[in-house]
């Protein structure tokens, strides 16, 4: 019955990331936000293509996915940073970024992911999400900016007091950002990655 009610969870996280933020908020000012810039339905695209205020709506939104995934865990198992909390995590960033009911073109999961640690690790999280912020600012490129504060987030954790096995799925996590991200590092490498 506990697998079952786990494979359940699993299955609303997914879906809960599925959630299309982008589409949505971009669609009440009549865009279609997979037709522009980077053509990626994240925040980083909307910030670009519709300003900041309608871009930070996304920016929450989408990481209000991943923490209902894994607060939903948490009520479940009654363990905050228990194993389903991670399973959870991972499947709503699934779902967000590869979302079945959008022929699984999603975003990159940088908020969504960063919604979910919230929850886990909420002081490395407030930290590294202000740093996103100061570091898109400065480098105008948001690529620039995830990809250092998802680098950033293992060695966050680890001073926070995560387990081992915490830093792993972590590092899992990273890897899956990383590779989201390889067509920003060809684009940055030849300068054509676009400014936000």
């Amino acid at each position: 019955m506990e697998v079952l009610i786990a494979i359940f969870i699993t299955v609303i996280s997914y879906f809960f990331g599925t959630f299309p933020s982008a589409a949505i908020v971009a669609g009440r000012k009549n865009l279609d936000i997979t037709t522009v810039g980077s053509g990626n339905p994240g925040a980083s695209n909307v910030i670009r293509n519709l300003g900041w205020k309608v871009g930070l709506a996304v920016f929450l939104m989408d990481m209000a996915k991943a923490a209902l995934a894994v607060g939903l865990a948490w009520i479940t198992t009654s363990e905050q940073r228990g194993p389903l909390s991670y399973v959870c995590l991972f499947a709503a960033i699934i779902g967000h970024s590869y979302p079945v009911t959008r022929k699984f073109k999603g975003g990159k999961g940088v908020a969504c992911g960063g919604g979910g640690m919230f929850v886990l690790f909420p002081l490395t999280s407030l930290i590294l999400f202000s740093s996103w912020f100061v570091l898109t600012k400065a480098t105008r490129k948001a690529s620039i900016a995830s990809l250092a504060i998802s680098i950033a987030l293992p060695f966050g954790i680890y001073l926070e007091g995560a387990e081992n096995w915490e830093i792993a799925a972590t590092l899992a996590l990273v890897a899956f950002i990383i590779a989201k991200h390889l067509p920003n590092l060809r684009r940055l490498k030849s300068h054509e990655e676009p400014d936000i």
